[in-house]
Parts: C-alpha cells; structure tokens; sequence
C-alpha cells in the first residue's frame, strides 16, 4: 500500500534522522504539516497579521475574514449547523475542560451520574473527575470486552434515569476501537443525557457529521489533522451553549462592563476571552481544505487499512498487540516481550523509526490492560506499507539487541 499523498507534501518527511529516512509512525500525538499549511500561517505572518474584531484599519478586517473563514471551514467540514456554533480554543483537552466548567458546573447537581469508559484519554476523565467532586455527581463506567471495545448491551447497564452526561471517546489512542458513538448517543438522549464525544483521534481521521454521531458536544485538535498546535475546537449545539456560562473571562467575550457586572457577548465570542491563535486558525482551515481535497473517505479507509496491516503482521511475528484486530483505527499498541517500550522507542529511533512509549494520557486503560506502559506505532496519510515494514525491521533489530 502506497502513501494516499504525496510524501514531497510534507517537507519534515524530507529529512533523515540518525542517517537514516525518517519513517514518522507517530501521529496521534501530533501529526506533520503539509506546505499548503506551513504556507498559510506563514503569509499571514508576513501580510496579514494584525489582532482581530478590535480594530478598524484594513489589517485588522483582513486578519477578521481569515480568522472568521477558518470558522466556516470547521463548520461546514463536521456538519455544523451554523459557524456561531464553533468555538476556538487550544486544543481537544481545553474544550473538554471548557464542557465541564461551563456546561457542567451549571447543570449537574448532587447524586446526577456521569459515565465515561476506562478507555479514556485524561483529558476525557480528570475534568469529569474534578466535576464530580465539585459537584458530588457520581462517575459512572462502561466496562470493555476482552478486546478492548464498547458494546451496547454494557453501555445499557450504566446509562440510566441518574445519568446526565456521557463521555467518550470516538477512537480510542491506544487500542485503536472504534466506539459506537450513534449507538450510545442515542440510549443517552432517551434518559435526557448530553453526549460529549473527544474527537481527538476521529476528526483527523474519518469523515464527520456531528448530527449523525449524535453528538450534544465535539471536541478536536487542529495538530493531529496537519494544522499548527495550539488550536482546536469546540462545538456545540446552539441550544446548549447558549445555556453554557463562558469559561474564560476577558476581552472581547463581553456585550456590556461596568464596575459591577458584565454581559455576555453571542455565540461563539462569548467562549472567546482574550486574542485568540488567529494564524493558528488560518493553519487550521489550509489544513482541512488539504484534507478535503485529498477525501475524507479516502483517508479513512487508508489509515484503517494500515492499523489492520500493522496489527496483523505485528500479531504474525510473535509481538504482542493490544486492541481490535479489525475494525481498528490508523495506531496500534504493543509491547515486546520484558522490554520496556522506552527501551523499544530508542532503539527504533535510531533506525529512523518514531513511535510513542509510555501510557500515552491513558493509565486506566494500562492498568485495565496489566501493563505500566505500551509503544505504539500510528499512522496518517503520509505512511504507507513501506513504514509498516521499517517498523517490522526495527522490532527484528530491537529483539536482536537484547537478545546479546
């Protein structure tokens, strides 16, 4: 299987590292950036930058329409109904914290439950921890099968009359499932819940419609899909972030201030405190319309196509591998006998091969799965059977080496 783009489109891939060709098996922590993106944030540190909404000259109303485009574009790439429903913010684990001060601490009281999955990237689960105990709202969990995936019938079990609010994500960063969010949605909304989905490791990967996912919430990064880090999103449905108290508090975020109250400004600047990432936004957007030139279908199967090869032939060469074997998400999660995967992470660093070691913000899972920690190889739109046999090669190399 060959890259699903053209690997001159990403000028990091160029490089070598330890003299050897860079094979890049590390995305779902951050993704490389093509050049249209790199070329984006650029001209508009070169052109364009001035602050936004504030001034009247012609920079700022410029810096305005690109950083007000790069709202469309995420509306219309998940299927908003309205770009006044997209908030920016630094990223997945801010807008989760963002869910849970400004939705949560207004509507979950005393005795209401919240239910999550041991699957759960932290930023998925401390912020909901922190409400509970705000709160004194209960956590609630839906337990995995064997292989590390969400059934209905489990979910069933703890969704019930108490629950206020579900909390999942949509791909799992380490066993690489992919959850039945409709599904769950749905038995949430039929005991009045809110489902929050952590899209971190969904959005960059598998087209995305938040009305067919369910979803009240949605949260992604804009690193992870090919645009610059610090940027990310929040949506919501209008409804709900209308009832939503901000979060941050500060300029631009405000329709009135006197010296003892303050206004609320309309969605989505009222979640908006502060200058905002603007060339982070404008990265943002080059980024999706690359995404969206290449076909989101396209780059869904692809990168299920490599998890499934890489999981297969890890699984073939006596490498032990956690997760779904298929359907699974563009990562997979392994371990090497008594090595420790850091050990396992350098020595494929020196044969030129990135991969992620540790619990990877997930020590529920670690512990649900008896491991302190896991590598794990993942893939995008760049790699193709080619890294998936440098990663083969370097666990050959990395067994040899211990061996002596």
């Amino acid at each position: 299987m060959n890259p699903l783009v053209p690997r001159e489109d990403f000028p990091i891939l160029s490089r070598s590292v330890h003299g050897r060709r860079l094979v890049y098996l590390d995305s779902a922590a951050t993704a490389q950036k093509p050049a249209p993106v790199i070329a984006a944030v650029d001209h508009f540190y070169r052109y364009t930058n001035a602050n936004v909404l504030r001034s009247a000259h012609a920079l700022a109303d410029e810096a305005t329409e690109a950083y007000e485009a790069a709202r469309v574009k995420v509306a219309r790439f998940i299927g908003a109904a309205s770009p006044a429903e997209v908030v920016f913010t630094r990223g997945t684990t801010e807008s989760l914290n963002g869910i849970a001060r400004g939705w949560g601490d207004k509507f979950v009281g005393p005795g209401d439950e919240i239910v999550l999955s041991p699957m759960e990237h932290h930023a998925n689960l401390i912020p909901w921890q922190q409400l509970a105990r705000r709160r004194e709202a209960r956590l609630r969990f839906i337990e995995l099968t064997p292989d590390g995936r969400i059934t209905l019938e489990a979910a069933q079990a703890v969704i019930g009359p108490r629950t206020r609010l579900v909390a999942l994500s949509a791909v799992s960063n380490v066993l690489g499932t992919i959850n039945p969010i409709p599904e769950v949605a749905a038995l949430a909304h039929q005991v009045g819940a809110v489902m929050v989905v952590d899209g971190a490791q969904s959005v960059p990967h598998e087209p995305t419609d938040v009305a067919a996912l369910g979803a009240d919430f949605l949260a992604f990064s804009g690193h992870k899909l090919g645009g610059p880090t610090g940027i990310g999103v929040l949506w919501g449905r209008e409804t709900l972030l209308d009832a939503m108290d901000p979060f941050l508090f500060g300029g631009e975020m405000i329709a009135y201030v006197d010296r003892e109250h303050a206004t609320w400004a309309d969605l989505p600047h009222k979640f908006e405190a502060g200058t905002p990432h603007i060339a982070g936004a404008v990265g943002l957007g080059a980024a999706l319309d690359y995404l969206q030139a290449v076909g989101m279908a396209r780059v869904r199967d692809h990168g299920r196509a490599l998890g499934e090869e890489a999981y297969r032939r890890l699984a073939e060469a006596g490498v032990q591998v956690y997760g779904p074997a298929a359907p699974r998400a563009a990562l997979v999660a392994f371990n090497l006998g008594p090595i420790h995967p850091h050990d396992v992470a350098q020595v494929f660093d020196a044969e030129g091969v990135a991969i992620r070691a540790g619990h990877h913000c997930a020590q529920p899972l670690m512990q649900w799965l008896g491991v302190a920690a896991t590598a794990r190889a993942s893939f995008y739109i760049y790699n193709g059977s080619d890294d998936i046999d440098a990663l083969l090669h370097a666990v050959e190399v990395t067994k040899r080496y211990f061996r002596r």
